[in-house]
């Protein structure tokens, strides 16, 4: 069988994968937010953090739930790294930097796991699984939470309650990501990832000196590092390590645990709002920049450019062999228009071009199908901005699932995809201009302006991937970085609830004979044009300075 061909199957069994997942997920995730019942557990969990669950919250008080929440868990994921060296489990490494843990409590905690460390170098079990793992599935859930809440900002009116976050954040974690977890981590180890708390051992020799690995509860921190579109690996080699992803049929299912939430959550959409054919014209947006990028970056890894590429079958540097360049290209299209920021290749090694794939996927907003949660409210706010733009064309006041979006909603939108450019653009271009970040570059020319301006685009859209080719363990990334992805994850989270709380206080718009058809195709080409060219006109200059100018050059 030809690599080519090995990569288009494999990308049919994901579609088939996911289509078959995508009507139950969703249904099962409307009804989660919609009961009014709560399991004995979740009574438990309300008791013990002094929480009301009956109680509606307005936008502000929403706001507070999920800023105050965030707040601790940073604070306690940067003290638990600050003691680890005095923690039993610790596998005899020293207690994290200041710096580093800031870096990683705030990387964890925003859902992005950017790791400026060696994870198997670094972390121990308690760390590992007490603060690590706990966050990736509880960050997780508040980005859904906020998802949900603009939800229902549009399916409700003359009120402005939103919910409950602590409801919401618990419901999330129990009902939703605790059960697949488990299931999938069953699946991981079948296929031969490991699950221990064993010490490090030697394995063999290596030049004259032994090799050692550490064990860890590795397969339920993998299923939830995808599932919760996380990224946060056991080890440096993430998913391109056997013991995370030990072959095809395992780096199949992650991609599929990557993408199955996100895109069910369009279904959850169009219960939710009462209209599935809305759930429907979200999902075609999302599907058709998925499978165009995918499929650009299948044809630009595999086009033969010289004597290298022609045995190889392709740009298979950087790539494992176990994955090829077809599953490498799916994982990485998948990790990077998601905010899961995993790898199972270095994607500074890609073409020029591929490269600068990954990184447009990011500076999407990650919307395609985007961050669980993130990725849905990140759409919603763009379709607000095409509906907009079509108000402008015919003179008329743009309505959006019967409510207008005036110039407070309009202003909320804006905001929202304004913050994310500008800290990716002002830390780069920082960068450059003092002289210690510069000198983490490993490469010069193109190439190392790329390393730099991924690194704040992987940092503020709350990704975690990395170009691999830059030194970033260092008091200025460690401490811009950190500051890029709390800023990038919780002030869009300000205006998506502020809209989602004027759009709950409006009285629905009937429907007349000039009211934009927002479930037809038309408005879905409109949508994703749209998107292009705001992205385009944001950071082309940028992309013209990095993986534009090298893959011209090559």
């Amino acid at each position: 069988m030809s690599p080519v061909l090995a990569g288009v199957l494999q990308l049919l069994a994901l579609i088939a994968a996911l289509a078959l997942s995508y009507r139950p997920l969703g249904d099962y995730m409307a009804r989660v937010y919609s009961s009014d019942k709560h399991l004995r557990v979740e009574k438990w969990i309300y008791k013990g953090i002094g929480a009301n669950p009956s109680v509606e919250m307005r936008w502000p008080a929403y706001l507070r739930g999920v800023l105050a929440f965030s707040a601790v868990s940073v604070l306690f994921l940067y003290l638990l790294q600050r003691v680890q060296g005095s923690l039993p489990g610790s596998l005899g490494f020293v207690s994290i930097d200041p710096d580093q843990a800031f870096n990683t409590a705030a990387s964890f905690v925003a859902n992005t796991n950017w790791q400026s460390y060696y994870g198997e170098q670094a972390m121990g079990h308690v760390v590992q699984t007490g603060g690590l793992a706990v966050q990736n599935f509880v960050s997780a859930a508040v980005g859904i939470a906020v998802a949900v809440a603009l939800v229902r900002g549009f399916s409700r009116s003359r009120t402005g309650e939103l919910g409950n976050f602590w409801t919401d954040l618990v419901r999330g974690t129990v009902r939703i990501l605790l059960p697949i977890s488990v299931i999938g981590a069953l699946v991981l180890v079948a296929c031969g990832a490991i699950q221990n708390f064993s010490g490090i051992h030697e394995v063999g020799q290596f030049m004259g000196g032994s090799q050692q690995w550490n064990g860890g509860a590795v397969a339920s921190q993998e299923v939830i590092k995808e599932l919760g579109t996380n990224g946060g690996g056991y080890f440096n080699a993430n998913s391109a390590h056997p013991f995370e992803n030990p072959n095809g049929l395992s780096n199949l299912f992650e991609i599929y645990l990557i993408l199955v939430i996100p895109f069910a959550l369009t279904r959850t959409f169009g219960r939710m709002v009462g209209s599935l054919k809305q759930g429907y014209a979200i999902l075609g947006t999302m599907a058709a920049i998925w499978l165009g990028f995918t499929g650009l970056m299948m044809w630009t890894e595999f086009a033969h450019n010289g004597p290298a590429f022609d045995i190889a079958g392709g740009a298979m540097e950087g790539k494992e062999t176990r994955f090829g360049i077809g599953g490498s290209s799916i994982f990485a299209v998948a990790t990077t228009l998601t905010s899961t920021g995993a790898v199972n290749s270095f994607h500074s090694s890609y073409t020029g071009f591929g490269g600068g794939i990954t990184m447009l996927g990011m500076q999407l907003g990650e919307i395609a199908p985007g961050g669980v949660g993130s990725g849905l409210y990140g759409m919603l706010i763009m379709a607000i901005i095409a509906v907009f733009i079509a108000g402008l064309m015919v003179g008329r006041t743009p309505e959006y699932l019967g409510k207008k979006i005036g110039t407070r909603e309009i202003k909320f939108a804006a905001c929202y995809i304004l913050i994310t450019p500008a800290l990716v653009l002002c830390f780069t271009a920082a960068s450059f201009v003092l002289d210690t970040p510069s000198n983490s570059m490993t490469n010069s020319g193109a190439h190392g302006f790329s390393e730099i301006l991924y690194a704040y685009t992987s940092g503020a859209n709350n990704n975690g991937s990395a170009f691999a080719g830059l030194n970033a363990d260092t008091q200025w990334f460690n401490s811009t970085i950190g500051i890029a992805m709390l800023l990038g994850r919780f002030l869009p989270m300000v205006f998506v609830l502020a809209l989602a709380g004027s759009l709950a206080e409006q009285k629905p718009v009937p429907e007349t004979a000039g009211t934009l058809r927002t479930e037809k195709p038309l408005f879905t080409g409109l949508l994703v044009g749209t998107i292009l060219i705001i992205t385009g006109l944001t950071y082309f200059p940028a992309l013209a300075l990095g993986p534009l100018a090298e893959g011209l050059a090559a």
